[in-house]
């Protein structure tokens, strides 16, 4: 500690951040090649009759890579699956950030969730092959969604007696319209924004208002997509 001017002041000593090692950067390339390859793989069969060998392949690492980063397969799946959970919430979060209604950031939310199958179809897959274990996660659109039906409640904006059903509800509805808006020749935007309409319905909103929270502006494709 110095004086100057009568005041004591206190000299803050930076300690340079220290760059990864070569080996902790091929580490790291490693179980990111792993933890992409079980994405690809779960979206594809939810990540059932498939080998650590298939899976290592897929990465393009060497098989005995596998066990320095995860003890088993499942243990590689739960990350992957965590991972594209906790990118969907970063992701709804950051594209409703603006809007104070809650029942706007609940109707904008599981409308850009429904259209994942069209601007990112690898986390909509697993989104879908994850079902209702959905309702359970720590993240992703389960808590997302929740806390939106809670506040929205809270601000007399929707008529539930239990957010924990109407998420259960909300859930059921967004994965089955994913589901038909994959169909070849289905109309995805009309499916996903009518599915959202007939949920709003249910938490007791009235029509005119459902009309004017499904018909809100969506940030554009290329925004949702990542592309810009």
């Amino acid at each position: 500690m110095r004086v100057a001017g009568g005041r004591a002041a206190t000299t803050l000593t930076l300690v340079p951040e220290v760059a990864p090692t070569r080996v902790e950067r091929r580490k790291a390339r490693t179980r990111a090649a792993l933890v992409e390859a079980a994405q690809q793989i779960y979206a594809e069969t939810g990540g059932s009759d498939v080998s650590i060998q298939q899976i290592t392949e897929r990465a393009d690492v060497g098989f005995g890579s596998f066990y320095n980063h995860f003890a088993s397969k499942t243990e590689l799946f739960d990350v992957a699956v965590a991972e594209i959970l906790e990118e969907h919430a970063a992701w709804l979060t950051e594209l409703t950030a603006q809007e104070q209604d809650p029942a706007a950031v609940f109707a904008t939310s599981m409308r850009l969730t429904g259209r994942l199958v069209r601007t990112r179809p690898l986390m909509a897959q697993v989104l879908m092959n994850s079902r209702f274990s959905l309702l359970g996660a720590g993240a992703g659109h389960a808590p997302h969604a929740l806390a939106d039906i809670t506040r929205a409640a809270e601000a007399g904006r929707f008529t539930v007696d239990d957010p924990v059903l109407a998420l259960a509800c909300t859930a059921g509805c967004l994965l089955a319209a994913m589901s038909l808006g994959s169909l070849d020749g289905a109309d995805l935007d009309a499916v996903v924004d009518g599915a959202t309409g007939n949920v709003l319905r249910m938490f007791g909103v009235a029509e005119d208002e459902v009309r004017a929270l499904t018909a809100l502006p969506l940030p554009s494709e290329d925004v949702q997509a990542g592309r810009a």
